[in-house]
């Protein structure tokens, strides 16, 4: 067992399990996935802590239990095709493709991406399809998407992502309206062509660049 194998262990035994995160196929995902090909060469020694991983440029890797816990919550019925949107390094990607078909994985930033497409030839995934183009629109070309998963807090979820969701698809971000506010973290659903939502659990994950609240106008 190396150190990374060892990390990747704990990380599961002392926060994913601990915090609810209890569907053993998400816990399995996570244990195949080796989250330290995701993350710069410099980092790659705290892979596994239990905090967001700056990658630059005002972009955050997901603590891994935040990561968890919205991972099981999109993927609680069985998934065919998944979305996540402001991918970044493609580590929620990697490890979704081992609970679906066929992944999208979504990210503006090419040098992001050009890490994600190395990570997920490391790994060996060819189950996701890296796409570089802004996120907020979502990725029309593949939809409709049984899973959607944010890599990132957000202001507000843009209709037009929502929109993307198949019948009985399920969608989770991390949503701050206010930068200085807890961040909520959300399951939306669609059922019946009927977007409804509920909050699943308090987040302080760093806001996607780009889904920031809009400053409010001053008189």
């Amino acid at each position: 067992m190396t150190v990374f194998d060892a990390a990747r262990t704990h990380m599961i035994e002392s926060q994913l399990r601990p915090n609810k995160v209890t569907d053993p196929r998400v816990l399995d995902a996570f244990a195949r996935v080796r989250r330290e090909l995701f993350v710069p060469e410099h980092l790659r020694a705290v892979a596994y802590v239990d905090e967001d991983l700056p990658l630059g440029g005002g972009r955050y890797l997901m603590a891994p239990m935040v990561a968890a816990r919205l991972i099981q919550a999109v993927t609680a019925a069985r998934i065919g095709s998944a979305l996540v949107v402001g991918a970044g390094t493609g580590y929620e990607a990697a490890v979704l493709s081992m609970l679906a078909r066929a992944v999208v994985a979504l990210e503006a930033d090419a040098d992001l991406a050009r890490l994600a497409r190395a990570a997920l030839v490391e790994e060996n995934i060819a189950s996701v399809s890296v796409v570089e183009a802004p996120p907020a629109a979502g990725h029309r070309q593949r939809a409709p998407y049984d899973a959607v998963l944010f890599s990132g807090a957000v202001a507000e979820v843009p209709s037009e992502v929502a929109a993307q969701l198949a019948e009985d698809g399920r969608l989770a971000a991390v949503v701050r309206p206010d930068a200085g506010a807890v961040g909520r973290a959300i399951l939306v659903r669609r059922t019946g062509g009927v977007i409804a939502r509920r909050v699943i659990f308090d987040a302080a994950t760093p806001l996607l660049p780009g889904f920031a609240p809009k400053p409010a106008f001053v008189f």
